[in-house]
């Protein structure tokens, strides 16, 4: 049986998998979370992945485009401080920073790459 472990997101290594993010992620057996600050002006295109995503936006803003970029059904949702998006497996979506923004990322199941890291659909 695992051992439960505690964290501290500062003790935690950051990479920065594209301009403007700054990223620290804890990836469990069935569960990955990720912390991400998006600097204003970030801007992460659009992208799909089997991950079931919750974004929880702890401060600041992210307009988040849901759907395919030409597809007449897209549509846009911004998420403010204390909000949550969820993404469904497989929903295209991007992400652009309307002000620097801290966001929670719960991801399952866990993987390596994420949108951030792979920017295909």
């Amino acid at each position: 049986m695992p051992d439960a472990k505690a964290y501290r997101w500062e003790d935690l290594e950051q990479d920065h998998p594209m301009p403007r993010l700054d990223r620290r992620r804890i990836i469990g057996e069935k569960m990955m979370i990720s912390e991400v600050v998006l600097h204003a002006g970030c801007h992460v295109p659009t992208h799909a992945h089997v991950n079931e995503q919750f974004a929880c936006v702890v401060s600041g803003a992210v307009r988040f485009g849901i759907g395919a970029d030409d597809s007449p059904a897209r549509r846009e949702v911004t998420v403010t401080a204390g909000g949550v998006i969820h993404l469904p497996s497989n929903v295209p979506h991007s992400a652009d920073a309307v002000e620097d923004s801290l966001v929670l990322d719960l991801f399952s199941p866990p993987s390596a790459t994420t949108g951030v890291d792979v920017r295909s659909t």
